[in-house]
């Protein structure tokens, strides 16, 4: 635990209080907030401390910063949770969208924070007011408890901390030991004079708001949650002064004994379930309008391909001949277009796919129809001839002589490694792994028309029950 950071920050707080910026109470209704300087942008804060500096009853008040300018409200994790909580609570997403608008408008007030509450005044477009709270259930002196218990075992929680970072760690170290941080579905309670019973603008607007503060401050969660910094800090300063003593904490093993248990190795944890269908990538339909050179509907697109590729890879870890699986080579960008391009893609999207592949819209269709019946290895029989000669081509011989009787056989015209029916629009390609792919010919043009199989006559019977679609 980093000592000489917890006993500096005690210093700046005792500084702030002999420099005169000690305030009995915060106005209820935020009316006499003091307008600090923006510091670029940078939140200001006015010293608000109580009596107990941070402690349970402490207060703190922020005037709001300058509106965000093409950017979202919340940029760490832990901010865009509580966002997530509050578009999970609200049961009209309207309203949500309303309270963007207003935080983005600049109408929400100094914002204090206490615990279990906070409250701001919001201005309507015509600008009537309205005080708007939103409650949050505190900690109990139990949970609180545990919570310390998880911040003393690693140094590192209380230096993030000090960083004003919420390291993910935390947070799951301490849902382990029944401790809750970020609020989930329904725990953001709204009040508001409008009358609204459900989440309103108002109320909405002050959790955009305060998304910001949490980006940069963890500990205004912390205050919401029922404990100060100063608090906080005195409780693990405490707790590590008690352990350090050798009062409490773990006793620990002998040097010699752990090293020689340094290779016995705790059980894997159990294997994650399958989800039954991919997750649903957060939309990207909001009243800011993209950065020039962004395209939404491009990255929705990317996000739910992902979203697809995540489930499948995780389908295939979960297999028990996973391990004898060979390690698949990188795609080259041409290739990855073609797999992209296999999921569908708007028109829009489609005609960027092409582009980027080097290829034209019926090229990059054609690819596409390969890939879907043998990935890399069918797009590569689609794009390459090559010259099959010596044992290789000894080897396609006899295979394609053994395929039908002799009176059945059907006359063949190679070609490198294209052997096209006389007569037909149907072809066989060998691939370099010595599998037969089936072709058709459509309006000029050879298409793949099922999937490969080591015996030719397999492959060419195969298309008679697969159609060749039309072109994307």
């Amino acid at each position: 635990m980093n000592q000489h950071s917890i006993d500096r920050r005690h210093d700046q707080y005792d500084d702030s209080r002999r420099n005169g910026h000690e305030y009995d109470e915060y106005n209820e209704y935020n009316g006499d907030a003091r307008q600090g300087d923006d510091h670029d942008g940078e939140v200001y804060e006015r010293d608000a401390y109580e009596s107990d500096a941070y402690g349970a009853g402490a207060e703190r008040t922020f005037t709001a910063p300058p509106p965000p300018q093409g950017r979202g409200f919340a940029e760490t994790w832990w901010g865009r949770a509580w966002l997530k909580s509050l578009e999970d609570t609200a049961l009209d997403s309207e309203q949500v969208r309303a309270g963007r608008r207003l935080a983005r408008a600049g109408a929400v007030g100094a914002v204090s924070v206490r615990p279990g509450r906070i409250t701001a005044v919001v201005q309507d477009p015509d600008r009537t007011t309205h005080r708007s709270d939103v409650l949050l259930q505190e900690l109990s002196e139990e949970q609180w408890d545990r919570f310390l218990d998880v911040t003393v075992e690693r140094a590192g929680h209380i230096a993030a901390l000090l960083d004003r970072d919420m390291p993910p760690h935390l947070v799951e170290d301490s849902a382990a030991a029944g401790v809750e941080l970020l609020p989930g579905m329904g725990d953001l309670e709204p009040e508001c004079d409008c009358g609204a019973w459900d989440h309103c603008g108002h109320t909405a607007a002050l959790c955009y708001q305060v998304a910001r503060l949490l980006d940069q401050d963890p500990f205004v969660l912390l205050l919401m949650r029922g404990r100060g910094e100063r608090a906080l800090l005195d409780a693990v300063q405490s707790r590590g002064t008690v352990s350090a003593d050798g009062s409490g904490g773990p006793e620990g093993v002998d040097a010699a004994e752990a090293y020689a248990a340094g290779d016995i190795l705790p059980a894997l944890p159990a294997l994650p379930p399958l989800p039954d269908a991919p997750g649903t990538p957060p939309t990207l339909d909001t009243d800011v309008p993209p950065v020039p050179g962004v395209d939404p509907g491009a990255l929705e697109f990317l996000a739910a391909r992902t979203a697809v590729d995540a489930r499948r890879l995780l389908a295939e870890a979960l297999e028990a001949s996973h391990g004898q699986r060979p390690v698949e080579a990188e795609l080259t960008m041409a290739q990855d277009a073609v797999r992209l391009g296999a999921g569908n893609p708007s028109g829009a999207v489609s005609d960027r796919l092409a582009e980027g592949s080097g290829r034209d819209r019926e090229q990059l269709a054609s690819a596409v129809r390969a890939w879907r019946f043998g990935g890399p290895g069918a797009l590569s029989v689609l794009e390459e001839e090559w010259t099959v000669g010596g044992e290789t081509l000894a080897r396609a011989r006899a295979a394609l002589d053994s395929a039908w009787d002799e009176d059945r056989r059907p006359v063949l015209r190679a070609a490198r490694n294209r052997w096209t029916v006389v007569g037909a629009d149907s072809q066989l390609r060998l691939g370099r792994d010595g599998r037969w792919w089936p072709y058709r010919r459509q309006n000029g043009r050879w298409l793949p028309a099922g999937q490969a199989a080591q015996d030719p006559g397999t492959a060419l019977a195969a298309m008679e029950y697969i159609a060749v679609e039309e072109p994307l």
